[in-house]
């Protein structure tokens, strides 16, 4: 991304100055509902897989480059309005089942450090996830892939957040579930925990150096001291 370097990965900060967060999986528990949406609607235009399939090779990654996989992988052409489709019934179905990751709320609540949220999702869908969860009350700041070139794995996405927050890319710390994710942080050069809370089930990868992995929110806060709490 013009104008944004990366820089290798560092020691891990042991306070960060800027917290990066995925939102689907990570703060929202969306990805089973997604999943379910994604599969059933390919389904109907003749492409078979399952929900396993989904977290294997589309997990973090923006529709547009799901729905150019599927076509590429199946050799299919997606009907017209396949996206429109599956955008109108996931927030259908959002409107209805989706709920905050278990202690998200808590977390960031108690939150010490700026932080911002990441996110492969459309606009409207980041926006209308945080308002159905009632997590836009913290105000976060929402960058999406939409304003970079390259969705992750490349580090745009992250770079571009940490410049319009002000942080040194070797002191932020992002918090993801999936392989782009973590490849994204990783080549941005910051520190990349992984978050496994979520209620869907997050595939076995080699995390490339991220400093481990958490299955609930008050273990990361206190491995990074990222709350007002004692």
């Amino acid at each position: 991304m013009a104008g944004l370097a990366r820089s290798a990965p560092g020691p891990v900060p042991a306070r960060p100055d800027l917290l990066i967060l995925d939102c689907d999986g990570v703060l929202v528990d969306s990805e089973v509902i997604s999943a379910a949406v994604l599969v059933e609607l390919a389904g109907e235009a003749g492409v078979v897989f399952d929900a396993a399939h989904v977290a294997r090779h589309f997990l973090g990654r923006s529709f547009p480059t799901v729905a150019r996989s599927i076509r590429e992988a199946f050799g299919v052409q997606l009907p017209e309005g396949f996206e429109a489709e599956y955008r109108r019934r996931l927030l259908g179905r959002f409107e209805r089942e989706l709920r905050p990751t278990a202690g998200a709320e808590a977390f960031l609540a108690a939150l010490a450090v700026p932080a911002c949220i990441a996110t492969s999702s459309s606009p409207p869908r980041a926006a209308r996830s945080l308002a159905v969860t009632g997590l836009d009350r913290f105000s976060l700041r929402v960058f999406t892939a939409s304003e970079v070139e390259r969705g992750k794995p490349a580090p745009d996405l992250f770079l571009h957040a940490a410049q319009a927050m002000g942080a040194e890319p070797a002191r932020c710390l992002v918090v993801e579930d999936s392989r782009p994710g973590v490849e994204a942080a990783r080549a941005a050069g910051m520190a990349v925990a992984l978050f496994t809370g979520g209620s869907h089930r997050v595939p076995p990868f080699d995390t490339g150096g991220s400093v481990g992995a958490f299955g609930d929110w008050p273990a990361l806060s206190r491995a990074f001291r990222l709350s007002s709490d004692p």
